[in-house]
């Protein structure tokens, strides 16, 4: 099976960041994930650290100093993957408007040859 990585940007996430990544760990599918924290001054990246030890190797978290914005925690995603030759590379919002039960379905339709899902 292809590598597949999800980057999920948080600023005080503490409330979601748990569900979220027990979510996309407990998926029949194997997903990374990479957190892009900027400095979350509520435990976010202390709970992702906790939680890093719990799923070894399949969450990743890179902390960034002060709140550098969405856009620019993406890129930082994006090219740390292609760094690490991830196959397919998902963006997710931490606060569940995005599903991430959704994951699976959009890796099958880019393993079926979509250009975008």
């Amino acid at each position: 099976m292809p590598r597949s990585l999800v980057i999920i940007p948080t600023y005080n996430e503490i409330e979601n960041i748990e569900k979220m990544l027990e979510t996309v760990m407990n998926l029949e599918r194997a997903f990374d994930v990479l957190i892009v924290d900027d400095g979350s001054p509520d435990g976010t990246a202390d709970c992702v650290r906790k939680l890093m030890a719990k799923y070894d190797g399949r969450i990743h978290l890179e902390e960034r100093t002060g709140k550098l914005g969405l856009g620019t925690a993406y890129i930082h995603g994006f090219k740390w993957a292609l760094a690490r030759d991830y196959e397919y590379i998902f963006e997710m919002d931490c606060d569940f408007s995005h599903n991430p039960e959704d994951l699976p379905r959009l890796e099958a339709a880019c393993i079926e040859g979509a250009g975008v899902a």
